[in-house]
């Protein structure tokens, strides 16, 4: 009810500062729980989400807006990242830009007060009609190849992570589910919003102030009785260096790794102490899971698992050919 109510009023303040259907809007809100009404408001009016992550310096602003004719932004003052919007200058598509969390610094010129928006705008919204193939969401990969490519999603991705969700994160009803992803990146699509919600799970959403503490996240699942969880294999491995001993993680029923290789050690290691075997998956900024430890497998360590039912996978040499088992290709 407060997603309804808050994305509507979203929307609303938005339509009111010009932004309309199809526009690029570039939001960075780092773990904020304003993106997750920020996110539905936009998809709502039909315009395109662009999440970018805390970490943009002046160039990586700039090229994002210019490469995307980025209409408008949505930033957070609980990161520095707000100070390169007003040292950027060649950013002429540019024509509205919001700041919240601005009750921590104050106003901050040159940015509309977000926050202040949203609350004194209306919660009638009039729907208005988008199509399935429409442009929806965009993610700028990590340019591994030269600059940073535009991964371009329409509104059917959302149905794409219900096989994330049911199949890979296996979440349940009422459960809680934690992905740590910033929302800047589309790990955070893949684990905290939509699959998710359309599997009715709830959403656990934990802000790290300054240096990741594994015993913090040891506590917080203790704590909060978290279900479902995902995160990069270094971070598992942290957690079994600080000791699981002492820590109650036995509302935990699923866990899942992805972003980087898996070694046999951590496995073991987190199997043993908590039951549960960590479930690898791949995918990329262009896709739901290619490749993964879905539900009812058995797990190899250093495997990232067999392909989704999604996709068509192959394993090709240099020339394009089909390698044998026990061949190295791409």
């Amino acid at each position: 009810g407060d997603i309804k109510r808050l994305s509507d009023k979203t929307a609303n303040y938005l339509t009111k500062n010009g932004v309309k259907k199809g526009d690029m809007v570039l939001v960075i809100l780092k773990h904020n729980y304003q993106f997750w009404y920020v996110s539905v408001a936009l998809h709502k009016m039909g315009a395109v989400m662009i999440p970018a992550t805390y970490m943009l310096t002046k160039h990586d602003i700039e090229y994002r807006i210019n490469s995307a004719s980025v209409k408008a932004a949505i930033v957070t003052s609980d990161a520095p990242v707000y100070k390169e919007f007003l040292r950027a200058e060649n950013i002429p598509t540019l024509k509205f830009k919001a700041i919240t969390n601005v009750e921590w610094n104050g106003p901050v010129e040159g940015f509309d007060d977000f926050d202040k928006g949203v609350e004194e705008a209306s919660e009638e919204w009039k729907r208005v009609p988008t199509h399935v193939k429409d442009m929806m969401l965009i993610y700028f990969t990590s340019g591994t190849s030269g600059n940073p490519k535009m991964a371009v999603h329409d509104f059917s991705y959302p149905i794409g992570h219900i096989l994330t969700a049911k199949h890979w994160h296996c979440v349940v009803p009422d459960g809680l589910h934690w992905a740590v992803a910033e929302t800047g990146w589309a790990k955070n699509a893949w684990g905290k919003l939509y699959g998710q919600w359309i599997m009715e799970a709830g959403l656990f959403v934990h802000e790290y102030d300054g240096r990741f503490e594994p015993e913090t996240v040891l506590d917080l699942i203790e704590k909060y009785r978290i279900t479902t969880f995902c995160c990069p294999p270094t971070m598992f491995r942290m957690y079994c260096n600080a000791g699981l001993e002492g820590h109650d993680l036995s509302s935990l029923t699923h866990t899942n790794i992805a972003g980087e290789a898996l070694n046999s050690d951590t496995f073991n290691r987190w199997y043993e102490a908590t039951g549960l075997k960590l479930m690898e998956g791949f995918g990329q900024s262009e896709s739901t899971v290619i490749v993964g430890n879905l539900r009812g497998m058995e797990p190899k360590p250093g495997s990232m698992g067999k392909p989704s039912p999604q996709y068509k996978v192959d394993i090709v040499d240099a020339n394009g050919k089909s390698c044998p088992p026990g061949t190295v290709g791409e």
